[in-house]
């Protein structure tokens, strides 16, 4: 599992949406929550509050009256699982062809598409430039041929992926911009799992942050007179000094981003950038700097961490409200 999406899938399920919405409006009973979340069997129904209780969004009670009938509440945590889902609505609406919503077929088939490509390690590699099926099998030796090529069919169909013209011997695929956009959702669910420590979730790993890392990259469209090196690295909570975790370092040449890369030993960054993980989450998605702190040529640093937010936080409606963070 990797971090973000054991919680985007779950967002993704259409019914435990409906009950974390329901929920928002204060605590209901198993019977209003029935009818909220589309009259499913009672097992069913069972099944996605259990799910929901698990990791801390949902908690049972009895109610302070007689009989003592039980209800159920969202927590903090709950609430912040809808921000998740708010910013999966929102990749969902820029859909290349029309508009998707949470819960309809195509919308479950772009979640699955998303979470199951990013599972299996497929959209960096596919980020960096187009592959055939065979070329990417190469580079993916955890993962079997035929999943591979399942999944590839699944982002195809949910235009998250393109073929390409063939110029050798298989037909290569590239991710589209749509695609590039998933790494907005799957980093809301990310910080989500990181804040709340839920149960089965995976910690964020430098491979994850180096994937969205070079998802976004082609995104970004800085001032073309910027070009430098912007080293990032990560410091536990609670780190003095030089007790910090090096993410490598970011190349902007002529204002496009044209490499990631752990270390250029000939040639000193131009500027520095260190936070603890919630900081680069916070700054990212927030657009707020949090505890991070950067050093040396500010205004490359500053403008490469301000496209990262207003490309994947922004939509043409503008910036996604605070209170849906």
């Amino acid at each position: 599992m990797r971090a973000g999406a054991q919680t985007l899938t779950l967002v993704g399920a259409p019914r435990n949406y409906l009950i974390l919405q329901a929920l928002a409006e204060g605590p209901k009973g198993q019977l209003d929550l029935r009818r909220a979340a589309g009259s499913p069997a009672q097992s069913t129904l069972r099944g996605h509050l259990k799910a929901l209780e698990g990791i801390g969004a949902v908690v049972r009670r009895r109610r302070d009256v007689f009989p003592g009938a039980l209800e159920y509440a969202l927590t903090e945590p709950g609430r912040e699982l809808l921000a998740v889902a708010a910013h999966l609505c929102l990749w969902l609406e820029s859909a290349p062809a029309e508009p998707l919503e949470l819960g309809s077929d195509p919308g479950k088939a772009a979640v699955k598409g998303l979470v199951d490509g990013w599972l299996a390690g497929m959209l960096s590699p596919l980020s960096d430039a187009p592959l055939s099926l065979t070329e990417l099998d190469k580079r993916l030796s955890a993962v079997s041929y035929p999943t591979i090529e399942r999944r590839l069919e699944t982002m195809r169909l949910a235009e998250q992926v393109e073929m390409k013209p063939r110029t050798g011997a298989g037909t290569p695929y590239a991710v589209t911009p749509w695609l590039r956009q998933g790494i907005a959702p799957l980093a809301a669910a990310a910080r989500w799992e990181h804040r709340n420590d839920a149960a089965g979730t995976t910690p964020v790993a430098r491979a994850d942050i180096e994937s969205a890392l070079t998802l976004a990259a082609p995104l970004l469209g800085l001032d073309p007179s910027l070009s430098g090196l912007l080293q990032i690295a990560v410091r536990p909570p609670t780190a003095r000094g030089k007790s910090q975790r090096s993410l490598g370092l970011i190349e902007v040449r002529g204002g496009k981003v044209v490499g990631l890369a752990e270390i250029y030993p000939q040639r000193k960054p131009d500027a520095w950038a260190s936070g603890t993980v919630d900081g680069w989450f916070t700054t990212i998605i927030d657009g707020e700097r949090g505890d991070l702190r950067v050093s040396g040529d500010r205004i490359l640093a500053d403008a490469l961490l301000g496209q990262i937010h207003s490309r994947l936080f922004h939509d043409d409606a503008g910036v996604i409200p605070a209170e849906v963070r």
